[in-house]
């Protein structure tokens, strides 16, 4: 019971710490690594969520998750406004939207895993891996697609 207010209220907290570090410290970073690395760090965590049959290591996950995905948006946002810089209103609206469409499919999609899952959540965090998975695939992707743009 702890751990259902502790977990989002961590996660939140954890979320919160990693924006101002990064709000304070990027420009000292390559966006696009440090959201490899983020993503990777979240593919840890729902490992650790979803695997381990210790419900504190699953509550550790679940709190560095929050780390994890803090610079995940508004890392999207600047590489969006980087690579598009005359995408104005509509690409920000479709930024917003996409947004609020992963919010809210991704947990749904959880959720019934989980639920077909007979309300196993590891087995629903384990589907789970597909959004960090695809995140730092689309960033290997684009990094790429950089490199050899950058070298013609």
């Amino acid at each position: 019971m702890m751990g259902d207010l502790m977990g989002p209220c961590m996660f939140a907290v954890t979320m919160g710490i990693s924006r101002v570090l990064y709000g304070k410290y990027g420009e000292k970073f390559d966006l696009m690594k440090f959201m490899i690395g983020s993503g990777t760090l979240c593919v840890v965590c729902y490992l650790m969520a979803s695997l381990s049959a210790n419900p504190v290591i699953g509550l550790i996950g679940c709190i560095l998750c929050g780390f994890s995905v803090g610079i995940m948006w508004p890392g999207t946002i600047s590489i969006s406004s980087k690579k598009f810089p005359t995408g104005g209103t509509a690409m920000f609206a479709l930024l917003a939207m996409s947004g609020d469409l992963g919010g809210s499919i991704g947990p749904a999609i959880v959720g019934k895993v989980t639920q077909y899952a007979g309300d196993d959540i590891r087995v629903g965090m384990g589907v789970g891996l597909i959004f960090p998975i695809v995140l730092i695939v689309m960033l290997i992707i684009m990094g790429k697609a950089k490199e050899s743009f950058d070298s013609t």
